[in-house]
């Protein structure tokens, strides 16, 4: 199914296959599986990147090391991330995109958000809290030019109803030695906007 056709707004794009050419020429030569969560009513939505290679073979978002870090910044469990009623994850891109020759993660292709997202986004009427992970997602968001550190420095101008964050991955462990202030101010804050919003 593609965008206008009648169906399911989470079935048509489990069945999107538009980028299926591109993942054919890419490294690991994977099928797509586009990684759909999320469900008119929720309220508060994490938006990243696009799904990593475990993602990917589990089908359910942040189902790795980065989705634990990501959980203990928000303060949830397990059960009130994966609740659809109440957190939508809405990456910039469905489908894990591949690696390149040198086995890095390629970005997200800009096909998915230009066909998805602005209707998604439409959607999810009922959002009070907008967690944006990395830069993808918050320049589609926010407009943004400026880089992530900048953005994240930035997070008081955006707060309560928006929050913006590094990537969760290990590979920022260094970004969050350099930046103590993340962990010290913004996080609590974070926590607090999350528990708000999850109240019934």
């Amino acid at each position: 199914m593609t965008p206008g056709s009648p169906g399911n707004l989470a079935e048509r794009i489990r069945d999107c296959r538009l980028c299926a050419p591109g993942f054919a020429r890419t490294a690991t030569r994977h099928e797509p599986r586009p990684v759909v969560w999320f469900r008119p009513g929720a309220r508060i939505l994490v938006a990243g990147q696009a799904p990593g290679l475990r993602v990917h073979r589990a089908g359910r978002p942040f189902a790795d090391a980065s989705g634990r870090r990501l959980r203990a910044w928000m303060g949830v469990t397990e059960g009130e991330f994966y609740d659809l009623a109440r957190v939508a994850v809405v990456p910039m891109a469905f489908c894990f995109p591949g690696y390149d020759a040198r086995g890095a993660d390629l970005p997200p292709p800009p096909l998915c958000a230009a066909t998805w997202h602005r209707e998604v986004m439409a959607a999810l009427p009922g959002l009070v809290l907008r967690i944006l992970v990395g830069g993808a997602a918050q320049r589609w968001h926010l407009g943004t030019a400026a880089g992530v550190t900048a953005t994240v420095r930035g997070w008081r101008a955006l707060a309560p109803e928006v929050f913006p964050l590094p990537h969760p991955s290990w590979r920022n462990t260094g970004w969050l030695r350099r930046n103590p202030w993340f962990e010290a101010e913004l996080v609590p804050a974070l926590r607090a906007a999350v528990r708000e919003a999850l109240r019934p």
